[in-house]
């Protein structure tokens, strides 16, 4: 029988390793497994790197490093947890082999989630015992920081096992968004690559680098997303009448060619210019520096919005304010 306060985590790269870091800091115990060789270390490591900035957001009773386990097998880090998480690489087939092996492992009341990205829970579902416990249950980096989880239920998903995570999410600092209807890439994922594939267009065309792409957004729009999103700030930009007036006034030009959705050839020309920028942008600051100036700055974002009970603010505020 599971206990409620063991979460497993099967995969511990970047977001098996932020899912911890969040159980951890929730009082939870936290049982890990992967067949890396140095997976443990990395764990281990990458959790210490995010514990100040947890300690920051505010840690509840029994949160403590020493309450990670790294089990010696799959079966032993499933074996009493209330939700297992599988972090595994983008591959269909293989997180489908390990899913199967959790789902013959883990207690019968246990919910069964996976982080990916893009695939759909049905497809998922396949070959599992007891398929109605699965769900996809989709974060985004640094999984210890940023509130969002997609929730999305297969074909065979058990509704109340869709609203048992959802509850524990809220319990662990999160904002679940159930998804309605499953669909490849999910909700997020879908803006996102929209304009990662526009992004690669511009670099490719000549048109921009990466750092002023960046810059397009960090000091225009990625500031008001992180208080309204899109929808909300383009009812703004409609004046008195709203989103009306807004689509009635630049409706039309959805028409022009301003964007592109299918991606350009990812040829060595454009890798080259994509990883050159980047590397110029980073200047050369090592990665974990990088992930800690964004920790820091993304959690003062969030302490400003909390302030005014907006966005990722109004989650943070929660969650500290519980028991």
């Amino acid at each position: 029988m599971a206990n409620e306060k063991t979460a497993a985590v099967i995969g511990a790269g970047v977001i098996g390793a932020g899912w911890a870091a969040r159980y951890l800091a929730h009082g939870y115990r936290v049982k890990a497994w992967d067949p890396g060789s140095d997976a443990e270390q990395n764990l281990r490591q990458t959790i210490d790197i995010a514990w100040p900035s947890l300690q920051r957001v505010g840690l509840k009773d029994g949160a403590s490093r020493e309450n990670l386990e790294f089990a010696s097998s799959l079966e032993a880090a499933c074996s009493d947890a209330a939700i297992v998480h599988e972090s595994t690489p983008e591959v269909i087939e293989l997180k489908q082999a390990v899913l199967q092996e959790i789902s013959r492992a883990a207690p019968g009341d246990a919910i069964i989630g996976s982080s990916t990205s893009g695939f759909m829970p049905s497809d998922l579902q396949q070959g599992l015992q007891e398929p109605g416990r699965l769900i996809v249950s989709h974060p985004f980096n640094p999984v210890y920081i940023l509130p969002l989880v997609e929730v999305v239920a297969g074909a065979q998903t058990d509704t109340e096992v869709v609203e048992k995570a959802q509850r524990l999410f809220r319990k662990i600092g999160m904002y679940p968004l159930h998804v309605r209807k499953e669909v490849e890439g999910h909700l997020a994922d879908r803006l996102l690559e929209s304009l990662w594939r526009e992004n690669l267009h511009l670099v490719n065309d000549g048109f921009a680098t990466t750092g002023e792409l960046d810059d397009a957004i960090t000091y225009g729009p990625g500031l008001r997303w992180a208080v309204m999103g899109t929808n909300l700030t383009y009812h703004l930009a409609g004046g008195e009448d709203g989103m009306k007036h807004m689509l009635e006034q630049f409706g039309p030009a959805l028409k022009l060619p301003w964007s592109h959705l299918q991606a350009p050839e990812l040829n060595d020309e454009l890798i080259s210019r994509m990883v050159e920028g980047t590397h110029e942008q980073a200047a050369g600051r090592s990665i974990r520096e990088l992930e800690q100036l964004r920790d820091n700055c993304l959690l003062s974002i969030m302490e400003a919005l909390s302030e005014y009970e907006m966005g990722a603010g109004k989650i943070l505020s929660r969650d500290r304010g519980s028991p």
